[in-house]
């Protein structure tokens, strides 16, 4: 599910490029790390790097109670599902300062524009994602250097944001069984 949530915020970001600008040649964000195997900077000339950063669990809505739903005929028990804040690294690499700036400018208003995705307003959402919430993650300039530093580059113009409710749910039953159809009282007859 992380590969189909950060994929679908890059499409939308670079559909919302595309109609905003007339081209998405000019900071089309691209999913993926910052540094390739050899350690040399990833992000290619003209784009936005789209990488995540970190993963934390939305402990504050947990569900403590297993899911029972009934598939074909049998009552299945999922695990109660996973929600995740993803933090979200864009990092803008264009041929001047000012191209950069106007490249993260359009991440910031495409966001304050669209803070919310839901499977039902955005068909492209995978439905087991159900919602994402954006929101602008401002950190200190100590703790944008560190980020930088564990990723092993230099620090590139960038933004951070929070993915907030990413859902992750397994499909496979833990316990199935049939389903009661009826009470009994447990006693047999003698």
């Amino acid at each position: 599910m992380l590969d189909v949530a950060v994929s679908f915020l890059a499409d939308q970001f670079n559909a919302y490029l595309l109609r905003r600008t007339g081209s998405a040649s000019l900071g089309q964000a691209v999913p993926g790390g910052i540094l390739d195997d050899k350690g040399n900077l990833a992000i290619a000339s003209g784009t936005v790097a789209l990488s995540l950063v970190n993963i934390e669990e939305e402990r504050v809505m947990r569900e403590q109670v297993p899911a029972r739903i009934i598939s074909n005929g049998r009552e299945m028990v999922l695990q109660p599902e996973l929600k995740l804040n993803l933090t979200l690294l864009f990092a803008a690499r264009m041929n001047d300062y000012p191209l950069t700036l106007k490249a993260l400018s359009n991440v910031l208003t495409f966001f304050q524009s669209h803070p919310v995705f839901s499977a039902d307003d955005y068909p492209a959402l995978d439905s087991r994602i159900g919602k994402i919430v954006m929101e602008l993650y401002s950190v200190t300039p100590e703790t944008l250097n560190q980020i930088w530093a564990s990723v092993g580059a230099k620090y590139q113009p960038s933004v951070l944001y929070r993915a907030r409710l990413v859902t992750i749910q397994d499909q496979e039953p833990f316990m199935p069984g049939a389903p009661i159809t009826d009470i009994g009282l447990g006693l047999h007859e003698k």
